[in-house]
């Protein structure tokens, strides 16, 4: 698939949680990681989302947050990979930061240079990418 979405993680859906207007649909990635993602239930019903099916979550870059210490905090985002920073790509304004996750995903995020900084990103640091569920596209096979 060719989107923008540099984030796209193919997995098979494990769970479906009804609400009046949204689903919930949760997704295992390859290496056992979980995505969870809030969708229309028209979505789900004109994707044809059902457990067991696969899917692919699209996540665009700039909608993952890294975090480099929680702080002793929890945070409401349920979607939380831990990695390593793999590169730090500055450029004039933002910086890419690229982590692989101990279930084996490829996350791009892109944080503004003055975070980058201040958070001290570099390669080889161990960060959590987070991403509310609201910012998870769902794709299916036509």
């Amino acid at each position: 698939m060719k989107t923008s979405a540099r984030n796209q993680f193919s997995g098979k859906v494990t769970e479906i949680i009804d609400g009046v207007v949204y689903a919930e649909v949760v997704v295992e990635l390859a290496g056992g990681e979980r995505v969870v993602a809030s969708v229309t239930k028209e979505s789900v019903k004109a994707l044809d989302i059902k457990p067991g099916g696969e899917v692919i979550a699209l996540i665009k870059a700039p909608q993952i947050v890294i975090v480099a210490d929680f702080g002793g905090y929890k945070i409401s985002a349920r979607n939380q990979l831990a990695g390593t920073i793999t590169e730090v790509k500055p450029g004039a304004v933002n910086t890419e930061i690229d982590l692989d996750t101990a279930g084996g995903q490829q996350i791009s995020a892109t944080v503004t240079n003055e975070s980058a900084s201040s958070l001290g990103l570099k390669k080889g640091q161990t960060v959590t990418a987070v991403f509310k569920a609201g910012a998870v596209l769902l794709a299916t096979k036509a």
